[in-house]
């Protein structure tokens, strides 16, 4: 009986570590395209739109979109630009390229983030929490192309995600905003 106990104690304590050792939205952090350290905890209390983004891709004009939704939403909504280079090899620039690319063509204002990979073994942390229902505790998905978009609510709880042929103003993305 004294073993069946602490089989039972130990079993309820490995739960218990398991549930609160789970990984917040805000325990993560991003390189922004210039250097400096993104935090997402500094977006508390706001939803965060997450998109992989590329320059020389057939969706890039949704720049334009995405800055629209920026400017229309900017007092409860955060939209951070992840250039990825994983699709087809449509974002091969430095940052300082994709930096100049956007402001130039698409005087985008939100906030960009340095390049990363997006899926695979070398999957940056903030997409291994967005595609890994482990981690965001509503769905598995996987990046299929560039654009695709990922919404966290104002308390840092995965809302859902889009593919790239949902616009940036869609009323499937903005009746969460």
């Amino acid at each position: 009986m004294n073993l069946i106990k602490s089989l039972l104690l130990i079993f309820i304590t490995l739960i218990y570590n398991t549930m609160n050792s789970q990984t917040s939205i805000y325990d993560l952090s991003i390189t922004g395209i210039d250097g400096k350290e993104i935090k997402i905890s500094d977006f508390k209390d706001k939803n965060i739109l997450f998109v992989n983004v590329a320059s020389k891709c057939g969706f890039t004009g949704q720049y334009e979109g995405l800055q629209k939704l920026h400017e229309k939403y900017k007092s409860n909504l955060v939209v951070i630009g992840v250039p990825s280079n994983e699709f087809g090899g449509q974002e091969p620039g430095t940052s300082q390229q994709i930096a100049s690319f956007c402001s130039d063509k698409y005087d985008v204002s939100f906030i960009m983030t340095e390049k990363v990979k997006v899926k695979g073994s070398e999957q940056h942390p903030l997409y291994k929490w967005l595609t890994n229902k482990d981690l965001n505790m509503v769905s598995n998905s996987t990046v299929k192309w560039n654009f695709q978009k990922y919404l966290i609510n104002e308390k840092g709880e995965f809302v859902n995600y889009w593919y790239s042929f949902t616009k940036p103003l869609s009323e499937k993305i903005t009746k969460y905003l």
